[in-house]
Formats: structure tokens, C-alpha cells, sequence
């Protein structure tokens, strides 16, 4: 992959997996590009898609006043990629618990960026992808789109910062609703408990980007500086949550829950997991 990607006067750039058009508005969209497989998140996806974020981060985010993140085809993302879900199934929970913390840096990656950034959820965001719209700063919806933090169907604690992010944007009650049953909502219902803040009836990537010129349009000092003063309190505690979030991760990763969990959404059926074990935490 070029080291640089925006080389001269060019404004748009595609490698297989990530999509970058910086407009001349101000606006730079960023599409995942993975349609085939709706958007799965993959390390390969991720490597490119922190490049990206360096590129931008390196140059200052000259000419960017905000960003639109989407994906292509008719998903936001689908959430992580089941055959690399079967590999850390397959693997130690000592490396499991690198792996995936250095899985989630590669997306969260967008934190750096110091201009707002708008989720264009044009689809299912399911999963990890859920996560990766909930890092943004605010989220826009089509209303045909589905989200959820479907982990545990997947025998699977939530990852990707899932446990950080979502209690402060939907409350705790909310939060503990939707982390622990795994449920999918329709957009009504996450615009109404604040998961989005505004549904869209045409192309919802056409509102963001309306709402971003009207942030590229203000004061780049002022709105710069209220960025870095709201993720400034919003990432206070980010890097232990992240840490607890991957060790727990891999201590699931070794279950048959997680096995069977995964190859029943891969033939499209409903999981059955183990019945509850019994057993007292020490932490809580």
C-alpha cells in the first residue's frame, strides 16, 4: 500500500478494503469496502484502515473540517469476520488477549482524528462494526437499518470498547439491556434511546454529509478544540476498559459456547449454548 494517500491534488484514493474521497467542502468520507461480505472488520481491513487515519493525522487533517464513515454496498459492517473468529477459537488466550487488543487499536484508531466524525449507518451494524459507529462522535441511520452488540449470541464477552462507550450515550440500564441479551433494534428504537441522533428516510451517508459541511463550515480552531475537550472526559478510563475487554475475550475464546456460537450464525441458525455454570467470581 502507498505510504502516502493523498499524493498532490488528489482528493480520492481506494485500496481493497478501505474507500477515502476528501471532498472539497471540507468533508472526507471514509468507506469500509468490503460489500461481499458486509463490511466484516478484519486485521487486514484494520491495518489499512489505521494508515489511513496516520495519513490524515500526519498532515494535520489539512483541508478536513469533519469525517463521514460508512460502508459500501448495503451494510455499515457486519462485525467481525467469522474465520477470524474460528482462528483465536483455536488459539492461546495469552495471545488471544494481544491479539485482540491490538485488533481493536486498529479501528479505534479513529479517536485520533481531531475533527468531529459522523457514523453513516447505512445498514446493519452489527457487532464489532456497532462499536466502531459508537466511537464516532454521533451517529446518523437509514430507516430499514438494524443495529446491535450481538456478542453474546456469539458466546462471546463485548469487545472494541463496547463497555466504555455505550452506558454514557444510552444510559446504564439501556446499556446493560443491550450488552447482555444481544439484541438487535431498529432504528426507531435506537433513535429513542439516544444510540442515534437522527434517522434518515433517504440516504442517511446524504445527511452526514450535510451535517458535516456544517461543521467544516465553523470555526476549525473552535470546533478542533471542542473536539479534543469532549473525547478528552469520553476516553478517560478507554485504555483499562480495553484491556479488560480483550483478556475476557480470550477467556471466551476457549469455550464450546463460543464454538458453537460461531458456526451456528455461520449456517444461519439460532445458538444453543451450555446450560449457566455455576461458580462465584471473585469480583463481583
Amino acid at each position: 500500500m502507498r505510504r502516502s494517500l493523498f499524493l498532490g491534488s488528489r482528493r480520492c484514493f481506494s485500496t481493497n478494503s478501505i474507500l477515502v474521497n476528501k471532498r472539497s467542502d471540507g468533508v472526507c468520507i471514509i468507506t469500509l469496502n468490503d460489500a461481499p461480505r458486509l463490511n466484516a472488520l478484519t486485521a487486514a481491513m484494520g491495518d489499512t484502515f489505521n494508515a489511513v487515519i496516520d495519513d490524515l493525522c500526519s498532515r494535520g487533517c489539512q483541508g478536513v473540517g469533519a469525517v463521514v464513515l460508512t460502508g459500501s454496498g448495503g451494510a455499515f459492517s457486519a462485525g467481525g469476520d467469522l474465520e477470524f473468529l474460528r482462528e483465536r477459537a483455536a488459539d492461546t488466550p495469552l495471545r488471544n488477549s494481544i491479539v485482540m487488543r491490538r485488533f481493536y487499536d486498529r479501528f479505534l484508531s479513529l479517536r485520533r482524528l481531531p475533527v468531529p466524525i459522523i457514523a453513516a449507518i447505512n445498514g446493519p451494524a452489527v457487532g464489532a462494526g456497532m462499536c466502531v459507529a459508537l466511537a464516532c462522535d454521533m451517529r446518523i441511520a437509514n430507516r430499514s437499518s438494524k443495529m446491535g452488540f450481538t456478542f453474546t449470541k456469539l458466546g462471546l464477552h463485548p469487545g472494541m470498547g463496547a463497555t466504555h462507550f455505550l452506558s454514557p450515550v444510552v444510559g446504564p440500564q439501556q446499556a446493560s439491556r443491550l450488552l447482555f441479551t444481544g439484541e438487535l433494534i431498529t432504528a426507531e428504537r435506537a433513535l429513542s434511546i439516544g444510540l442515534i441522533s437522527d434517522i434518515s428516510d433517504g440516504d442517511c451517508v446524504d445527511d452526514a454529509i450535510a451535517l458535516a459541511q456544517s461543521m467544516a463550515s465553523s470555526s476549525s480552531v473552535a470546533v478542533r478544540t471542542c473536539v479534543r475537550s469532549l473525547r478528552m472526559k469520553q476516553d478517560e478510563g478507554l485504555d483499562r476498559a480495553l484491556t479488560r475487554e480483550a483478556d475476557s475475550q480470550s477467556q471466551c475464546y476457549v469455550t464450546d459456547d463460543l464454538r458453537n456460537g460461531v458456526e451456528a450464525i455461520a449456517r444461519k441458525e439460532k445458538p444453543v449454548f451450555a446450560a449457566p455454570v455455576g461458580f462465584q467470581d471473585p469480583l463481583l
